[in-house]
């Protein structure tokens, strides 16, 4: 592979059909040709593969990355009145080619710059040298909402407040390369960039030029290291890392979920945690844990409601008390976030003067805050080549709103000038300089199967973790890609898109992962321990995956038997319709409300631990309930709404079997387990105690086999018509029946026995204490003995056995 510096002349390459609209802008830097029109080299590798393709099929292999992600569950959340609502995540396909002599000049000016940031956080919540000394204005730090007082004087544990950074910058049109905006508070994007390298892999899987590609697990494995290190140890061994989460409604939920499997770290939110004796703990199932470091990936602000923002319903309340006390690191240090604030980029200059005695090598983009008459003035005659904003927004240049002006006109309309409007409000207010981006390949399809490349603006997003070894950059991380022509629209929200970015180098590079090396030996490592959320959501998953199910049995057994007789006054009929109403399903909807109900629930409960959970039993969740959905506008009462719940039967028990022959028998499996077992046993216990009752309509019996999916096995062991000894025999006291009531409580006794604390000192606990004579009770009584009220007494029995299980695990 050519190094930058090796000339090159013009080739056949540059007249290719795909290039020939590919056309960059005047005064534009662009990441494919240089200057005079010419292929950089270190595209020619990868151009040269690409172009040989057969053009049909490049949509393929397009679609072959996209399908990866589609598998992998990839997502993004998009903010509108649905939180919950994903996105497919917006990959552009071709990706930016850097070569490693380029990229280490850049890694060299952000790591001045990422240890300016750290002088600068230092001296904010020490000495506040640089406000003293009339460096920086009071009012963008005592005004900002992201300095938080109570960090003041707090040192932080390991020495240092910032672990990882991350930096958006940009290519000038004189090709240099400048910094748009720092990401301090709880950088994102490490993830996505690891998911957009698996895409790429699949797109491009040639052996050359991939060989020559930098991997990005090098940079995971040393962070990695580092938050173990920054951790420490306690008296019982390493404390825990984990990952702190705002929750699945977050943009990057999916990230956060990726990056704790990847790494091996436990995902938590802020009910996971409590804080004793200035300790911060982990709820767990096997009661508080103590955790060594929090790699924060929400706003600091909502962290702690009892010290920061007491509005705040996902913190934990002492976390800051444990920061102060040195007993927890924050990755990054609360009140990081005021690093990111936009007015600071404009005194950021001098103050690396003042900090370092050294000019910034890579410059940021050129910021003025309005709070000065000079620069209010400078802003207001060049307002025509300045955005205009907000002096504490967070969010990168081209992030534009509609409380931006660009290019001397407002977003909104809704001032009158910019003039007046910086005379009234100057000190809230920024201009930055409106930079033209660098432009870099992009495929554009023309909507009947082909396409062309295109030159489309970008950003870079660097990656750095700081390490023993001093600052660690992913070699490669993701470019955001906008809209050809329209440099403000490089945000996913706004329909931007994102591309992986190879690092390449003249000669083949090492293979890197996480895993250890062979030679270091075999290690089988314990899973850890499972946190009371992620058990509880685990249980309940269970528990109404199961009462999907039976409701669908229960509704297609009522629209078979309508389809049959066309009288919903039917005597059985109507004792379906009464039991289903009395659970909420209102029978006169064919798909009920009441179903999607349960199937969101589900869904929401998995949401929560995706980081334990398959990505392929949560793609087979979400088909059974978008099929759910789209069956509410087609289902019609009888025969069709018979087969519709015989189509969501199939996906359901599908995804009953993805997740209990596939699914690891750790705790989590096991609470999972326990959530289905006692709500199928309870569901079978109301069952029978209507449809076996001796008032019952002649076939209710019938109905009980056949909703219990037990009609098959009734006739083989029985071979004689249904009556109320068999069918409870069948459905109560057999134990090797997977749809009786004994043979769930002997799985119960089963999975029970092995969660945490269920014997104590050889004896059984308080829980398997409860289980037991209920057990025994079923297995030495004959089907006379199971009256209406025995049944009663069962689901009461079960209702004690659950309150037991969440007292003792699930709090």
């Amino acid at each position: 592979m050519q190094s930058p510096a090796t000339p090159n002349a013009a080739s056949p390459l540059e007249q290719h059909p795909l290039l020939a609209g590919y056309t960059p802008s005047p005064g534009v830097a662009d990441e494919l040709f240089d200057g005079n029109g010419v292929m950089r080299p270190v595209w020619r590798p990868f151009v040269e593969k690409f172009l040989a393709l057969d053009p049909a099929e490049i949509p393929q292999r397009f679609e072959r990355g996209d399908q990866y992600l589609r598998d992998a569950g990839v997502y993004y959340r998009q903010y509108t009145n649905d939180v919950l609502a994903e996105r497919e995540w917006p990959l552009s396909h071709i990706p930016v080619v850097l070569h490693e002599s380029e990229w280490a000049g850049i890694c060299d000016g952000l790591s001045q710059r990422a240890d300016l940031l750290e002088a600068v956080m230092a001296d904010l919540y020490g000495p506040g040298r640089l406000v003293s000394e009339g460096h920086l204005p009071p009012e963008l730090i005592a005004g900002n909402r992201h300095w938080l007082r109570p960090m003041v004087g707090v040192a932080p544990r390991g020495g240092h407040y910032l672990h990882l950074l991350a930096f958006e910058i940009g290519r000038s049109p004189d090709g240099s390369w400048f910094v748009l905006g720092d990401r301090t508070q709880a950088p994102s994007g490490a993830g996505f960039a690891l998911e957009n390298r698996m895409a790429t892999g699949r797109i491009f899987p040639e052996s050359f030029p991939r060989d020559h590609i930098h991997k990005l697990a090098v940079f995971f494995n040393e962070f990695r290291g580092a938050l173990e290190s920054l951790a420490g140890r306690g008296e019982e061994g390493p404390r825990r890392v984990a990952i702190l989460t705002p929750g699945p409604a977050n943009d990057s939920y999916y990230e956060h979920t990726y990056i704790a499997r990847y790494l091996g770290l436990s995902l938590l939110e802020g009910e996971d945690l409590l804080v004793q004796n200035g300790e911060a703990m982990v709820r767990t199932i096997e009661g508080p844990q103590p955790l060594g470091a929090l790699w924060r990936r929400m706003d600091a602000g909502f962290v702690d409601p009892l010290e920061l923002d007491p509005a705040s319903q996902i913190g934990t309340p002492g976390l800051m008390e444990a920061v102060r006390l040195g007993n927890l690191a924050m990755v990054n240090a609360l009140g990081a976030g005021v690093l990111e604030t936009r007015a600071l980029m404009a005194f950021l200059p001098q103050i690396s003067q003042v900090l370092t005695g050294a000019p910034l090598v890579m410059p940021n983009i050129a910021t003025w805050w309005c709070g000065g008459a000079a620069e209010r003035a400078h802003v207001r005659a060049n307002a025509e080549q300045m955005m205009i904003g907000p002096a504490m927004a967070v969010n990168l240049p081209f992030d534009i709103d509609a409380a931006t002006a660009l290019g001397g006109q407002f977003r909104s309309g809704a001032q009158a000038s910019i003039a007046d409007w910086l005379e009234a409000e100057g000190s809230k207010l920024v201009g930055q300089e409106a930079v033209t981006l660098s432009t870099t390949p992009a495929w554009r399809a023309d909507g009947k199967g082909g396409g062309s490349v295109r030159p489309c603006p970008m950003t870079v997003r660097v990656f750095a973790a700081r390490t023993a070894q001093g600052w660690r950059f992913m070699k490669g991380g993701y470019a955001r890609i906008g809209q050809e022509g329209d440099a403000t629209a490089l945000a996913m929200q706004r329909g931007g898109a994102v591309a992986d970015v190879w690092i390449v180098s003249d000669k083949p590079v090492p293979p890197a992962s996480l895993a250890p090396r062979p030679d270091g030996g075999f290690q089988r490592t314990v899973p850890g321990t499972l946190p009371a959320r992620a058990a509880d959501n685990l249980y309940w998953l269970g528990r109404y995956v199961e009462r999907c199910e039976d409701a669908i049995r229960l509704i297609r057994a009522y629209h078979l038997r309508l389809a049959a007789t066309g009288s919903p006054e039917d005597a059985r009929l109507e004792r379906l319709a009464a039991f289903l109403e009395a659970n909420g399903v209102d029978i006169d909807q064919p798909v009920p409300d009441a179903l999607l109900a349960r199937l969101d629930a589900a869904q929401s409960c998995a949401s929560k631990v995706r980081d334990r959970f398959s990505t392929d039993g949560w793609l087979a969740l979400k088909d059974l309930a978008r099929t759910a959905h789209q069956m509410t506008a087609t289902a019609r009462p009888g025969d069709d709404t018979a087969r519709a719940m015989g189509v969501l039967l199939r996906k359901i028990t599908g995804f009953s079997g993805l997740v209990h022959e596939n699914m690891y028998r750790f705790e989590g499996w096991r609470f999972l387990s326990v959530g289905r077992a006692l709500e199928r046993a309870d569901a079978l216990a109301a069952l029978l105690i209507q449809f076996a009752d001796e008032a019952a309509p002649e076939g209710s019996l019938d109905i009980a086999v056949e909703v219990a999916d037990s009609v098959i096995t009734h006739q083989r062991r029985y071979r004689v018509q249904t009556n109320r000894d068999t069918v409870l025999d069948l459905l109560v006291l057999d134990a090797d029946n997977p749809r009786a009531v004994l043979f769930l409580l002997n799985s119960l006794k089963h999975l029970l026995a092995a969660l945490p604390r269920a014997e104590i000192a050889g004896r059984p606990g308080e829980i398997l204490r409860a289980l037991l004579p209920l057990r025994t009770k079923l297995a030495v009584i004959d089907p006379e003995a199971v009256t209406p009220e025995l049944l009663r007494e069962i689901r009461s029995d079960l209702y004690a056995l659950s309150d037991l299980i969440s007292q003792h695990y699930l709090r």
